[in-house]
C-alpha cells in the first residue's frame, strides 16, 4: 500500500510535500487523495486523522500520520538519505530559519486573502495595511538573500519560498511582487524552471 496524501491542487503546503517527493524520486510510493479543506467548514472525514482539519496530512503505510508540511518533507526526505534539511550545524538552522519565513510568508497570504475576501464593509483597513506590509517586508529580505540561495544546494528552504511566491501569484495578481525585486525574480524564474515545480504548479 502507497502512503496517502491528504492534498490539494492549491495548497501551498501540500505542494512543498509533493516537490519534495518528485526531488526526491519518491512520487511512485504516494497516493495523492484530493482533500477540501476551509476555515469556517471543518472536514470531519480528515479529522479522523488530523483533528486540525489541515492538509498536508500523511498516512504512513502503517497507520502512522505525519501533520505538517515541513514534518512531511523531513520524514521523506529520511527515507531517501538527506538530501533536502541538513542533519546538523548551522546549516541545518539557517535552512530551516528560512523555511519559517517562507511559510510565514504563506500564512500572510493565507490570512490577507481572507480579509480580502469579506463583505468591504467588514474589512479592516488596519490589518491589510499590516499584511501588506509584513508581506513586502518579508519579500525584500529574501530579494536580499536571493545570491546566497541560488549559490547552495536545493532544500527545503529553495521549497518553501518556490511555493510562498507562487501561491502570490496564484492568489495575488495584482501584488507584482517581483517590482524592484530582480535577484529573487531571476531566482524565482530558474527554480519555476525544475522539473519538479513544472510538475506540480497550482491550478484551481
Amino acid at each position: 500500500m502507497p502512503m496517502i496524501l491528504h492534498w490539494s491542487p492549491r495548497s501551498p503546503y501540500a505542494r512543498k510535500v509533493m516537490i519534495a517527493a518528485h526531488e526526491l524520486g519518491l512520487v511512485d510510493r504516494i497516493a495523492c487523495l484530493h482533500t477540501d479543506v476551509a476555515i469556517g467548514r471543518p472536514n470531519r472525514d480528515l479529522m479522523a486523522n488530523n483533528p486540525l482539519s489541515k492538509i498536508p496530512t500523511l498516512v504512513l503505510e502503517d497507520g502512522t500520520v505525519l501533520v505538517d508540511s515541513g514534518v512531511i518533507v523531513e520524514y521523506l526526505d529520511s527515507l531517501a538519505g538527506g538530501r533536502l534539511v541538513p542533519a546538523s550545524g548551522a546549516g541545518r538552522w539557517a535552512t530551516l530559519s528560512r523555511q519559517a519565513l517562507a511559510n510565514g510568508l504563506i500564512d500572510v497570504l493565507n490570512l490577507w486573502r481572507n480579509e480580502r475576501s469579506k463583505p468591504p464593509q467588514q474589512q479592516s483597513a488596519e490589518w491589510l495595511s499590516a499584511f501588506a506590509e509584513k508581506t513586502a517586508a518579508t519579500v525584500d529580505r529574501f530579494e536580499r538573500s536571493a545570491g546566497a540561495l541560488g549559490a547552495g544546494e536545493f532544500s527545503i528552504d529553495h521549497i518553501a519560498l518556490g511555493c510562498a511566491l507562487a501561491y502570490a501569484d496564484f492568489r495575488f495578481s495584482d501584488l507584482n511582487w517581483r517590482e524592484r525585486r530582480p535577484a529573487l525574480t531571476a531566482w524565482y524564474d530558474a527554480f519555476s524552471e525544475r522539473p519538479s515545480a513544472r510538475a506540480t504548479r497550482p491550478f484551481e
